[in-house]
């Protein structure tokens, strides 16, 4: 009989360097709210719906923003401004991230304050926002002034707006929002 070579042991096979594995993102999916990564086909794993943001329909490039109760603050508010305006385009913070190819995290800072954005920055979050990037840098009266006055060129709102003389800010901006709205819904029936 021939001798049996003694087997090798297991640390000699294999490599002693550990790899680094590649980072994948942890995504939930909006249809079924599966908890998963991401797949190299956006697709699923349950539902089989896409994991993609949804591109949100384009609305106009000036609405009306409604007053936040948040005490005026001085400097520069440009969380304020970014958040109401993706508010007013109801946006959530994955889908604007989506638009400007940056992490939903970087999103939430800047709307807490948390990260100042750079001058690049800006520019990306004001054209995903479809604003002048000078909407992000005024504060919220100058805003509201501002998209009030384009809104009161339309011949019906600036008749309307001679009755609401004795309403506060606040009551003549819901108005206003509700006659958008309705508005908005009358030219989505006639399509």
């Amino acid at each position: 009989m021939a001798p049996v070579p003694a087997p090798a042991s297991l640390h000699e096979a294999t490599p002693t360097e550990l790899t680094a594995a590649p980072q994948r993102e942890v995504i939930r999916c909006e249809g079924c709210k599966l908890v998963q990564f991401t797949t190299t086909t956006n697709i699923c794993r349950r539902c089989k719906k896409s994991l993609l943001p949804e591109q949100p329909k384009p609305i106009a490039a000036i609405t009306l923003v409604t007053e936040s109760a948040a005490p005026p603050v001085e400097g520069l508010q440009v969380a304020t401004a970014v958040r109401d305006l993706r508010h007013v385009r109801n946006l959530s913070q994955r889908q604007l991230a989506a638009r400007m190819g940056v992490p939903r995290t970087y999103i939430s800072k800047i709307e807490n304050g948390k990260a100042m954005p750079t001058l690049s920055s800006l520019d990306r979050l004001a054209r995903a926002l479809q604003v002048d990037i000078s909407a992000l840098l005024r504060d919220a009266p100058t805003r509201h002034r501002d998209e009030s006055a384009v809104l009161l060129t339309d011949p019906f709102l600036a008749e309307v707006a001679k009755y609401t003389a004795h309403l506060n800010s606040t009551q003549k901006s819901i108005f206003l929002n509700h006659v958008r709205e309705l508005s908005q819904s009358r030219t989505r029936k006639l399509a």
